[in-house]
């Protein structure tokens, strides 16, 4: 059997050359925050492969993190990383590709909105409600799989979502943050948006745990149901937005306990009135 020209290399000398002598580097994103570059590659043949390639020391330690992460965590919303590749001190990880736009890309460079009737995110929001409910399901699914793998949420937000308009697939990228829990925060904060942060995460000294994650979930949940972003246009019910007034509270332990019960708690709310299952 024929060697594969990704998932069977160990080490190149640098990534984009050898991408372009193996395939078609179709598109590119260099102006991200993360410290990495990421390539989209088309083999022979046409299968499509997303590489991401750490560019700075904070880069390399968040996909070190990653790989760690994505060996103990499987589930089909969560984009895996299936190989790296070695490149002098660093490493590049190897992903199948996925159709879909990021609901917020997070880029160095550039003005990034919410708002506008074009974004990604305002696009979202204006779906049929059963669309976005299933989304934020799929959210939830994913999360009971990394409480089970005993990891917490780190850096999750609207732009760790990737969400294909055609197909209404959503999917979970960009989890290089999420770590073993429950952990002591030894820093100021953590790296995230402060829309979707507890408060703990930004307490050195505090107990980062999964009723951090519930926090999270809430926030997320909250904000994609909303129909803009002054959290004025809620979509769901007031049981729903009830469960998320419990999930998003200040205090730890006035949360719910687990993903697993948060979970239960916000699927047992009756749907809103009319909605069906996404077909």
């Amino acid at each position: 059997m024929a060697s594969h020209l990704l998932l069977d290399v160990g080490e190149v000398k640098a990534v984009e050359p050898y991408l372009g002598r193996v395939g078609e580097v179709f598109t590119a994103f260099r102006k991200q925050d993360s410290g990495c570059v990421s390539y989209g590659v088309r083999l022979a043949g046409g299968e499509r492969w997303f590489v991401k390639e750490a560019v700075t020391d904070s880069g390399r330690r968040s996909l070190e993190r990653a790989w760690a992460f994505h060996r103990a965590v499987r589930h089909p919303a969560i984009v895996p990383q299936v190989h790296r590749i070695a490149v002098g001190g660093s490493w590049a990880a190897v992903m199948p590709w996925h159709e879909g736009e990021v609901l917020y890309p997070a880029t160095v460079a550039g003005v990034r909105d919410r708002t506008s009737p074009d974004s990604a995110m305002a696009r979202f929001r204006a779906l049929p409600l059963p669309r976005v409910l299933h989304a934020v399901d799929r959210i939830l699914a994913a999360h009971l799989a990394v409480e089970d793998a005993g990891h917490v949420a780190v850096d999750f937000y609207d732009g760790a979502l990737l969400y294909d308009f055609a197909g209404h697939v959503p999917h979970l990228i960009d989890l290089d943050e999420y770590r073993p829990g429950p952990f002591v925060l030894d820093a100021e904060r953590l790296p995230g948006s402060r829309r979707f942060m507890a408060p703990e995460e930004f307490e050195r000294g505090a107990v980062i745990d999964v009723r951090t994650t519930v926090f999270t979930l809430g926030r997320a949940a909250r904000l994609l149901l909303d129909a803009g972003d002054e959290e004025r246009a809620w979509r769901g019910t007031p049981a729903q937005l009830a469960v998320l007034g419990r999930a998003t509270r200040a205090d730890p332990d006035r949360r719910f306990r687990t993903v697993g019960e948060f979970a239960a708690a916000w699927r047992g709310c009756p749907s809103p009135h009319g909605e069906g299952q996404p077909s």
